[in-house]
């Protein structure tokens, strides 16, 4: 039985191609993946245009958000068996899910929640797993009190669509979202937003709320843009984390006399550098499935395209690089 999958096209690395592969064999820890859904994101399209690029000599297989069926469970495996629906965020130093079967670390794996539809899956992992670790291992806070405040640049796209309820959910602070049209500010309230102010004039929008100081603030897109208003917004002793990488040296001045943190959130990095704590992603998707289970959390899924093709996979970057997306966009096989 061979694999089909849609990668990178090594003669035209612009585009996409369709090729086949022999079915791999899971190692110790891993699982194979019967894929049945797949969620393009802000990722994909940035190795994609790295590869475009620079080249590559071998077709490479993107992806990297999915939902699907074990097939073949690996020697070192017991939390999963064949036939256990799962999700994952997967590993971007490895062949990626836009492809009919694939090899991932159970590890960085969790159960599907049950409510969920394979594309409404899909929609998940990758931002539930950022939203999370931004908000709760880097900005930490579930430690902060009900007089804290979070203000989330980019509230109504795929991370802040999640970050949202997960802070509302799990910690007790006053949530601040920012969108520029009255259906992404409804989107953010309708996930549970306290405020809504639109990201054009930060510090003036704020100021209408007698808000001139923010303690924590998680930037989801656009650092460079809003680094001058996050570090006049930021109180003093307060923490910043950022998922989006800077194209400038960003001035740490301000934050040095605010005693400020800056964090940066990848959340790519448990599996790219084997970490001790690898597995706590696979428990955070667990936790995440039964806060989708009991209806806490809805998955932020916007528009499915169907099939495992060039043009399915062409689209929907192309909807993702259109940068107006609201929710996320996934490909169901």
């Amino acid at each position: 039985m061979s694999v089909k999958a849609i990668a990178v096209n090594p003669n035209a690395p612009s585009t996409f191609i369709e090729i086949t592969q022999p079915m791999p064999q899971p190692g110790e820890h891993d699982l194979l993946i019967e894929v049945k859904a797949v969620s393009i994101n802000p990722v994909d399209t940035k190795v994609h245009a790295g590869i475009a690029k620079t080249g590559l000599k071998t077709p490479r297989i993107l992806g990297w958000d999915a939902s699907g069926i074990v097939n073949a469970v690996g020697t070192g495996v017991t939390q999963f068996k064949p036939g256990d629906e799962v999700w994952y965020a997967g590993d971007i130093t490895r062949p990626g899910s836009n492809s009919s079967h694939q090899l991932i670390d159970a590890r960085i794996v969790g159960h599907k929640p049950t409510r969920l539809d394979w594309a409404s899956a899909a929609a998940l992992p990758l931002t539930a797993l950022t939203a999370w670790e931004g908000l709760f291992e880097r900005l930490n806070i579930q430690d902060a009190g009900a007089d804290k405040t979070l203000l989330i640049i980019g509230g109504a796209g795929g991370v802040g669509s999640l970050a949202i309820p997960f802070a509302k959910h799990n910690s007790n602070v006053k949530v601040i979202a920012t969108a520029s049209r009255d259906d992404s500010a409804q989107w953010c309230y309708d996930r549970g937003a306290d405020l809504v102010v639109n990201y054009r004039d930060l510090q003036g929008e704020l100021a209408k709320h007698d808000i001139k100081f923010v303690d924590y603030i998680f930037i989801l897109n656009d650092t460079d843009g809003h680094w001058a208003a996050v570090s006049d917004l930021i109180a003093p002793q307060g923490h910043i984390c950022s998922i989006v990488e800077n194209d400038r040296p960003l001035d740490q001045n301000a934050l040095k006399s605010k005693s400020a943190a800056l964090h940066w959130e990848f959340m790519y990095t448990r599996s790219m550098y084997q970490t001790a704590d690898m597995a706590r992603q696979g428990e955070i998707l667990n936790e995440v499935a039964k806060l989708v289970d009991n209806g806490v959390v809805e998955s932020s899924l916007s528009e499915t395209l169907h099939g495992l093709s060039v043009e399915s996979i062409t689209e929907a970057h192309r909807k993702v690089l259109d940068g107006h997306m609201r929710g996320k966009v996934v490909v169901a096989f």
